[in-house]
């Protein structure tokens, strides 16, 4: 079994990320959740840059991501990982309000691993993100970066 690896939130709504960190919390997962507020900061945790120059080596098992954030959208996010070798294979879950048929396409287009509509029921919701939470997290297998 591989190193416990954190699960990145990209969520600019406090609520929907109280509620998913609380979820992920509630399926007794040992991985650290991070939780940045919109994509660019999404992109310097996972580049190593700005406030997370230091953090350790490694991808996150997962980045649960939504589309609608400020300065750098969930779909600009996705291009940009999908464009950098170092994290193009790095596991990216959709978790969005949009239920727009353009951006479901976009997002398979451009690579996504998942895409989960946030059920508006809180219960569905927390049944969504443990259960996207364990798979990616626990059950998921990646292959070795030697």
């Amino acid at each position: 079994m591989s190193d416990i690896r954190t699960i990145l939130l990209a969520e600019d709504s406090p609520a929907d990320a109280e509620m998913a960190i609380d979820a992920l919390r509630d399926a007794n997962l040992a991985n650290p959740i991070v939780h940045v507020e919109d994509g660019v900061e999404a992109m310097d945790y996972l580049m190593r840059r700005g406030a997370y120059k230091d953090r350790a080596e490694g991808l996150p098992a997962v980045l649960l991501l939504d589309i609608k954030m400020p300065r750098m959208d969930g779909l600009e996010v996705l291009q940009a990982i999908r464009a950098e070798d170092s994290l193009k294979h790095l596991p990216v879950v959709i978790l969005s309000s949009s239920r727009e048929e353009s951006d479901l396409a976009r997002s398979w287009d451009m690579g996504v691993n998942a895409y989960v509509v946030k059920p508006v029921d809180i219960e569905q919701f927390f049944l969504a993100v443990k259960t996207l939470g364990r798979f990616w997290a626990v059950i998921n297998e990646i292959p070795n970066k030697g």
